[in-house]
């Protein structure tokens, strides 16, 4: 796994709540185990414990984004600094049992996993894959979805910096209400853009 795609840990994590609903997804243990993915070692760790620190790390990732979606770029980068600074990590190369074409080990990055529990790795990955995610396509790349009233967090890597969706579903659920929206007035007969 590229250091980059650890940035996908984060949008998981802050998507677990739907603060508009007041919905929260993160309230067990095997959420938090279902989160680490094909990361199972650390999830091995996770206790219920893991579930309340976890919410702490989600609402700081948020404000991450948050900050990126006011364009406050400069408050999203010091926000992610400090978690950088609280969760370190230590960056190790990595073969497993992957060979590349040539038949020698496919050479990649990994985070090396130091942590004390399983939330201290979680927000260590998360942290370090937004800092990849913004050094190579900044802060202005973090976003919120503008579908209402879904405020899941997602990940621009458009080429022409277009998302502004979460999903699929979301953008789709928007273009069909503003379709809509059109008719009726159409039906009414007012013209202009909706």
């Amino acid at each position: 796994m590229e250091l980059a795609e650890y940035a996908d840990y984060a949008v998981r994590l802050i998507n677990t709540e739907d603060p508009v609903k007041g919905r929260d997804a993160l309230d067990s243990v095997e959420v938090v185990r279902e989160l680490f993915g094909p990361a199972r070692q650390m999830a091995r760790r996770a206790t219920d414990a893991d579930v309340t620190r976890l919410r702490s790390i989600r609402t700081r990732l948020r404000a991450v984004f948050t900050a990126a979606e006011a364009e406050d770029h400069t408050a999203s980068v010091d926000l992610l600094n400090a978690l950088l600074l609280e969760f370190p990590v230590s960056p190790q190369i990595s073969g497993h049992d992957h060979l590349d074409k040539d038949g020698r080990p496919d050479w990649h990055m990994h985070l090396a996993d130091h942590s004390s529990n399983a939330t201290t790795g979680y927000a260590a990955i998360c942290a370090m894959g937004l800092a990849f995610h913004l050094a190579k396509y900044g802060p202005g790349r973090f976003g919120l979805c503008q579908a209402p009233p879904c405020r899941n967090a997602y990940l621009d890597t458009t080429t022409n910096r277009s998302r502004r969706y979460c999903s699929d579903r979301c953008a789709t659920r928007t273009n069909v209400a503003a379709h809509r929206a059109r008719r009726r007035l159409a039906d009414r007969g007012v013209t202009g853009r909706v």
